[in-house]
């Protein structure tokens, strides 16, 4: 066994003699292997500072201990709690607006429905919540750029060009998350295929005019069947066109068309409303003779004397008359009236004529 201060292969440790000179000489040859580590390996002498000891200053120096020798694990874990504890309150309370549903997944499946109000999940990536407003009414139109033509054949077979849109709301928040990749577009594909459908059941002149009402809500009831079958989530609130023309080429034409069937509905129009204005008048007329009929049943010569007065004066108020009386009394002429009534006068001769 060799001893601490004994000389190792390569001689002594303090010494420089000739058998190789040792690592705390003068000289510049290689470390004795056997000598001890720097500061002393006798027991009882002065320890150097080990590797786990140069880890811990090296740290302290980083982060700022260094000066007060205290290790800086403390600050580290305080730091730590504190990131955790902002990362779980962030990711596991929810605010919930009243117009909105919060939907929840974990690991990516469904979990629950969050209500309006505060919402309590675990936190992320374990679950997460997709807010969807329930209240907002959204609108596609079709076509979704303007300016562009969109021709549909109609029942008699012409084309049409249209223009319209389709408002819809969510119904059911889990439905419209998961069975719809892409919402607003299968809802588009819908609404072209119920319009389609529905304009092949009318006319071009129809389809123009007085028909879009029943075509809106045939739509509307189309479209609401096949989003039911595919269990979307989606509740259609209405359709509305908001043009309908035929082609550029023909437009023109179309127009005048338009306009003489409109003037003839004008026309038929007032023939009704004189129909019913002769009508009313007749009705009334029959009216007033079943009543007079009445009176005449009561008291025939009474009635019938009535009438005729009734009847002389309607006749003869309208006509300049002179009234004479009996024999025996003076019969009142109205010369003024006369007068008035005959012809101009033939100036009286001259020379003394009588």
């Amino acid at each position: 066994m060799l001893k601490a201060d004994a000389g190792g292969p390569w001689g002594n440790r303090g010494g420089s003699g000739s058998g190789g000179g040792g690592s705390g000489g003068d000289g510049g040859g290689p470390r004795n292997p056997w000598n001890l580590p720097p500061g002393g390996g006798r027991p009882g002498g002065p320890k150097g500072p080990s590797a786990l000891d140069e880890l811990a200053r090296r740290m302290r120096d980083q982060f700022g201990g260094g000066g007060g020798g205290g290790t800086p694990w403390p600050m580290i874990r305080l730091g730590g709690a504190i990131v955790i504890g902002l990362w779980i309150l962030f990711t596991s309370f929810h605010s919930i607006a009243p117009q909105e549903r919060g939907v929840v997944t974990t690991f990516g499946a469904y979990s629950r429905t969050l209500d309006s109000g505060i919402g309590l999940t675990l936190p992320a990536p374990i679950e997460k919540v997709r807010k969807l407003n329930v209240a907002e009414i959204r609108t596609t139109d079709i076509p979704a750029t303007g300016g562009t033509q969109n021709f549909i054949l109609t029942g008699d077979q012409n084309i049409i060009d249209l223009d319209y849109s389709v408002r819809w709301s969510i119904a059911d928040p889990e439905l419209f998350q998961f069975q719809l990749t892409d919402p607003e577009e299968t809802i588009k594909e819908v609404a072209e295929s119920a319009m389609r459908a529905s304009l092949s059941r009318v006319d071009l002149i129809g389809a123009i005019g007085a028909k879009r009402g029943m075509i809106e809500a045939d739509v509307e009831r189309r479209m609401r069947a096949i989003l039911a079958s595919y269990r979307s989530g989606v509740r259609i609130e209405g359709v509305a066109i908001k043009r309908a023309d035929p082609p550029n080429e023909v437009i023109d034409a179309f127009k005048d068309v338009t306009a003489a069937q409109q003037e003839a509905q004008s026309m038929l129009n007032q023939a009704n409303t004189y129909q019913q204005q002769v009508l009313q008048k007749a009705q009334g007329e029959a009216a007033s003779f079943d009543k007079v009929y009445e009176q005449y049943r009561l008291a025939p010569g009474v009635t019938r004397r009535r009438m005729y007065y009734e009847t002389m004066e309607q006749v003869l108020g309208k006509l300049d008359k002179t009234i004479v009386e009996t024999p025996g009394v003076m019969p009142y002429l109205p010369l003024n009236g006369t007068a008035r009534k005959l012809p101009d006068a033939t100036p009286a001769p001259q020379g003394g004529a009588r």
